[in-house]
């Protein structure tokens, strides 16, 4: 639940506190850092497939492999919400509480939308804005929170956010209150004019 993985040159001050440090021949490393609690498994390419603790996670939405027809084939007899259906990290593994939002604004959905209502060009929709979504923030080097390898922070921030967690700010499509709903155990940020149920 949260941490660092951190490369260091030879010379670097490393962490007062990690979890685990790995150097190699040139002296440079890497550490491993939990802000809460975590797990550290080392395992081969072969043995991540076959990994009790990845080989049930879902397709990558940065995989060439999502495509469009993937995610239909995905879709096809599952039941219950949209929004659900994407935070489960075995459906699509990748996707976040802070991401679907967004997504789930620029496809025009409503999170409690029934995923068997989809039509083909609202499948379209989701998979286009999925990857416009993930890709923002890939070239922005990931969220404000966040920090790479090196240790820079991204700076994909609320500035970028379309209607996520802006409560009562306008829609930037209609100028509609953006409103929040609960939506299972989690939040979510709605257009009630262009996500309508």
């Amino acid at each position: 639940m949260g941490g660092d993985l951190r490369h260091h040159r030879s010379s670097a001050t490393l962490p007062k506190k990690y979890q685990l440090r790995v150097t190699f021949d040139d002296k440079t490393g890497l550490t491993v850092t939990f802000s809460w609690f975590g797990y550290i498994h080392l395992a081969s390419d072969k043995e991540l497939l076959k990994h009790k603790m990845t080989n049930k996670l879902g397709i990558s939405p940065t995989d060439k492999e999502f495509t469009v027809e993937k995610l239909a084939s995905l879709l096809s007899g599952r039941r219950g919400a949209i929004k659900s259906f994407l935070l489960n990290q075995k459906n699509v593994a990748g996707i976040g509480n802070v991401y679907v939002q967004d997504i789930l604004f620029r496809a025009r959905l409503h999170p409690l939308r029934i995923t068997q209502t989809l039509t083909e060009s609202e499948i379209e929709a989701l998979h286009r804005s999925i990857c416009e979504a993930l890709n923002q923030s890939i070239r922005l080097g990931g969220l404000k929170y966040e920090r790479d390898l090196y240790g820079r922070r991204g700076k994909y921030g609320p500035e970028h956010f379309l209607v996520a967690y802006k409560t009562h700010e306008p829609c930037p499509g209609c100028k509609t209150a953006v409103v929040k709903i609960r939506t299972g155990s989690t939040a979510s940020y709605i257009c009630p004019k262009c996500q309508k149920l």
